[in-house]
């Protein structure tokens, strides 16, 4: 079963029991959400209700990585701090903005630089910036207000369809938040979480504002896109020329910050002025256009995106490639991740520049030697 139905059902269950308090009657189907997603992450990320006081009052969950959790039966006499943050949790007629500007959520914050913050139906993850203050990171609602939230508890499988994945990659998110991105399988995930949620914004949406680039991208590819298949290829395309873009942006942006040239942090609407590739240039300068992304409510997504590529630690990602290979060899698993049919219907695999100085040469050999082209592939 999906994991926000369930979570939807166990409420509803709850609460028409009639015996219930506003927050902590249901705090058993959050963890368990929680848990049932965590599980699915590597290293397992566990959410434990009510952990010890570390000196800035008991929080309302603890996020633990599996590390911290041995198996041993006997309790651990050095307690951790979670290592994905805690939780602050209210009942469904709180307001979850207001509660995240508390003196009780500043107060964890400062002890666990983390705080998810949630009344059921909204969830702000709150973090802080380089100078200590805290910082909304992420947000996510479930429905515009209580009374729609427990409305939709009724039917709980109508929401989870509606809203199920989007939801569970941001609880993903949530609770690798505070994970060190230096692989890059990692990064790509996140990229392609947030693509994720950019097509997912897009993909019932009218576009008439992007006429220009549809043209653009059926001439550059030479295909047209028709019917429901195409439209599919056509947002799937339009959303990883974004992402692609501004990844290829961030890697030529890292490359002058490690010579020195650069200092600031990496803002993803400078990629128009990194790109190289006019095609690609053109089509990003095409869709990013403020009178464009706005109405698709993709600012949001590439400003998270951004913030991800800021958290990444570049002297231990880079080491993973040779020079000048991190774009290529970043698109596979971007794609794996983004979209599975798709790189299985374009034959997305990395191929080693072994291989492919190998065949190159053995086609060039080929066309010389034996079939009397002189110059070869040339």
């Amino acid at each position: 079963m999906n994991p926000l139905a369930t979570y939807l059902r166990e409420l509803r269950d709850i609460r028409s029991s009639g015996a219930h308090v506003p927050e902590t009657s249901f705090y058993s189907p959050l963890a368990n959400l929680l848990n049932d997603i965590g599980r699915t992450l590597k290293p397992r990320v566990r959410c434990i209700i009510n952990p010890k006081n570390q000196g800035a009052g008991i929080p309302d969950g603890g996020f633990f990585t599996a590390d911290q959790l041995p198996r041993t039966g006997e309790p651990d006499l050095h307690v951790q701090l979670p290592a994905r943050g805690v939780m602050e949790v209210k009942g469904t007629s709180d307001d979850a903005w207001q509660t995240a500007r508390s003196v009780q959520v500043a107060r964890y914050l400062g002890t666990y630089g983390q705080v998810l913050v949630t009344n059921y139906r909204d969830f702000v993850l709150l973090g802080r910036d380089a100078s200590g203050k805290s910082v909304e990171l992420e947000t996510y609602r479930l429905a515009a207000s209580e009374t729609a939230f427990w409305a939709a508890t009724s039917d709980p499988y109508a929401l989870a369809e509606a809203q199920g994945e989007r939801f569970t990659e941001f609880l993903k998110r949530v609770m690798l938040y505070a994970a060190p991105l230096t692989n890059p399988a990692d990064v790509a995930w996140f990229l392609a979480s947030y693509a994720r949620d950019a097509k997912a914004r897009i993909e019932d949406t009218d576009l008439p504002a992007l006429t220009a680039v549809r043209t653009a991208l059926e001439q550059a590819l030479g295909v047209t896109f028709e019917g429901r298949k195409g439209e599919h290829f056509f947002r799937s395309t339009l959303v990883q020329t974004l992402f692609y873009g501004i990844f290829s942006a961030w890697v030529l942006w890292s490359k002058k910050r490690a010579l020195g040239n650069i200092t600031e942090t990496f803002d993803w609407r400078i990629t128009p002025w990194e790109l190289h590739v006019p095609l690609i240039r053109g089509l990003f300068e095409q869709v990013a256009m403020p009178s464009k992304l706005g109405p698709l409510g993709l600012v949001e997504v590439l400003d998270r995106t951004g913030a991800a590529l800021n958290r990444v630690e570049s002297e231990a990602f880079f080491a993973r490639f040779e020079e000048g290979q991190a774009v290529q060899y970043f698109y596979e698993p971007f794609v794996e991740a983004f979209d599975p049919e798709l790189r299985k219907e374009l034959g997305v695999w990395y191929t080693p520049p072994e291989i492919v100085q190998y065949m190159v040469t053995r086609v060039d050999t080929v066309l010389r030697q034996e079939l009397g082209i002189a110059d070869g592939l040339g």
